[in-house]
């Protein structure tokens, strides 16, 4: 064990984050945190690394141990070159042996110049640079707050490899969906001051919350139809007689007592967009340069009311450029940009508006719009923002007190609380926490007007973009068919040597000569049609039985499992007779 945090309290102000919960960490044990903005995951990423302490409770490190610590927002000093950050805190000699990996990951991260200072930075280079701090260091355990944040698609792939070949311990904060798919092996969830550990990475975490939700759900009903039973029976008691009996009165008092299963707020979203005509946002032949190199070149485009564009590309390769001229914000250096009378658009840009930190929640978004009208009806600014889940005591504090997640969760309530009908996503999951990130992708396919997203979330982008835009850094923008996965098959195989055809072709053509079942295939054939009847019948009586099992959680664990057996036995054999049917069919076809 590398790390144990036993009975963990962690209270902010008025808020309590953690109440009396234990976490532990093993050797290999890759963890990610998720929970929604503002439940604590920075605060107890900082209890845990040893940069703040906890208000109650212990937490145990070996004391061989060392720990490696990425914090979300990182204090630099602004006079120190890139490479003078990465080993501020390190001995001289330390620098010496490491320097040269340390030039290679910066390198690798797009920062190549490293005498550049610090204080001329953007933010996401300064959190690239601060990565590469943590990831030299010769750590035991890994602390790492939203590590893919400004990253791009291939930093963030080489970050994959190296944290999954890591041997020792990992805790971290990442919205990315497939990070946490391909890198963790245990999830962490943190909801309402408790904390839930699944042994799984991402989908299987799904799986299993899901399960544990239902349990819940079946535990109350069953409560529910035992307090209606027994209410009935102490009104029917009093009449009868004045003693009752003591065990079932408890029992009812018990049942009474017990909370109802907590379930997480969350985001509802309606779509309300303004009326869009027939012109929308025209690019013709548009250029844009940037101290002598050219980003943009002679670009031309008609956007579509039914587009949905995933912008992808290197940091610097201009792609909040593009966003910026379509949104007239920034005026190219050749061509024009004619934009729609009727275009409304909500930019949502990397950046943020500017947030006056003094002024309170409530008054922020009530000056951006009263109401408004969606599908579902009319919402004032109040209902809107606790359907952002910012309930009514949070809506009176001002904007400095919420966390970084809260803030970005707020912005882009501002951005679609005025209605617009085009929207332009400059990097929308960054600090957003998985589960706000679910309800926009599903608030974003009920949209009626186009969307141009520049993400590096690729998890977003496969479920968002039909159109994938690659800007590619040298004034190409070149355009693919399909979502983020069909983009990267597709330029994996460009960059890629051409390979003979000639074996697979053979295999082909003697696929299509055997038309006819082999003996096994055959004798399946006939008894397929019983065998899938047979998973059916056991699929209900499965779901029968789970009915009366009522609160056995043990024994409806045991059905839950068999259930998801049978489910993926049906389906596999399923397939399977889809198969053999067809193979029968064409047999048949070429038999006439």
């Amino acid at each position: 064990m590398l790390l144990s945090a036993e009975h963990l309290s962690i209270n902010f102000g008025m808020k309590q984050l953690l109440t009396d919960v234990n976490f532990y960490l093993n050797e290999g044990d890759k963890v990610g945190i998720i929970g929604i903005n503002g439940t604590g995951k920075s605060t107890f990423l900082k209890v845990l690394a040893g940069v703040v302490e906890a208000d109650a409770g212990r937490i145990t490190r070996n004391p061989n141990v060392q720990i490696s610590y990425l914090p979300q927002n990182p204090v630099m000093d602004d006079n120190a070159t890139v490479l003078e950050q990465v080993f501020l805190h390190f001995p001289a000699d330390f620098r010496e042996l490491n320097e040269y990996e340390a030039k290679s990951m910066l390198t690798k991260l797009g920062m190549p110049d490293f005498d550049q200072k610090v204080g001329t930075l953007s933010g996401g280079q300064r959190k690239r640079v601060a990565l590469v701090a943590a990831l030299v260091h010769p750590a035991d355990i890994l602390v790492l707050d939203e590590p893919t944040n400004h990253l791009d698609s291939e930093m963030v792939a080489w970050l994959e490899d190296r944290l999954r070949a890591f041997r020792g311990g990992l805790i971290m904060v990442t919205h990315d969906r497939y990070f946490l798919e391909r890198v963790v092996n245990h999830i962490t969830e943190l909801s309402r001051g408790k904390l839930y550990h699944y042994e799984a990475n991402y989908s299987k975490y799904l799986e299993l919350k899901a399960l544990r939700a239902e349990m819940a759900e079946a535990s109350e009903r069953k409560r529910q139809s035992i307090l209606r039973t027994e209410r009935e029976w102490i009104m029917r008691g009093c009449k009868a007689r004045t003693t009752k009996s003591k065990d079932r009165i408890q029992r009812y008092e018990d049942l009474l007592n017990r909370d109802a299963p907590e379930t997480d707020d969350t985001i509802q979203m309606a779509a309300a967009t303004s009326r869009l005509g027939r012109k929308i946002i025209e690019l013709h032949g548009v250029s844009k340069s940037f101290d002598g190199r050219t980003v943009i070149d002679n670009f031309s485009y008609n956007l579509l009311r039914g587009d949905r564009i995933g912008i992808v590309g290197r940091n610097g390769a201009g792609k909040s450029t593009l966003l910026h001229m379509m949104a007239g914000e920034l005026p190219p250096d050749s061509g024009f940009v004619d934009i729609g009378t009727t275009v409304k658009i909500g930019h949502f840009s990397q950046e943020g508006r500017e947030l006056d930190l003094s002024q309170r929640v409530y008054d922020f978004i009530h000056e951006i719009a009263r109401e408004i009208r969606t599908a579902e009806g009319t919402f004032t600014a109040k209902q809107m923002m606790e359907r952002f889940m910012f309930p009514s005591d949070l809506q009176s504090v001002p904007i400095g007190k919420l966390s970084g997640g809260e803030r970005r969760r707020l912005y882009l309530l501002s951005v679609l609380m005025e209605a617009p009908n085009v929207l332009l996503l400059d990097e929308p999951t960054n600090d957003l926490d998985v589960m706000t990130l679910s309800i926009l992708e599903d608030y974003l396919q009920t949209f009626s007007g186009p969307i141009l997203t520049v993400s590096h979330d690729r998890f977003f982008l496969d479920k968002m973009a039909d159109y994938i835009f690659e800007v590619r850094g040298d004034g190409r923008v070149e355009a693919f068919v399909g979502n983020w996965t069909d983009w990267a098959k597709n330029r994996q195989a460009a960059e890629t040597p051409a390979r003979a055809e000639k074996p697979k072709q053979t295999q082909d053509r003697q696929r299509e000569k055997k038309l006819k079942f082999s003996f096994k295939e055959e004798r399946e054939f006939s008894t397929i049609d019983q065998e899938i009847a047979e998973l059916e019948g056991k699929i209900e009586a499965n779901q029968n039985a789970q009915v009366f099992a009522g609160s056995d959680y043990v024994k409806l664990q045991e059905l839950q499992a068999e259930l998801a057996q049978l489910e993926t036995a049906l389906e596999a054999k399923t397939e399977r007779w889809i198969y053999l049917t067809e193979l029968k069919e064409r047999i048949d076809a070429q038999g006439k």
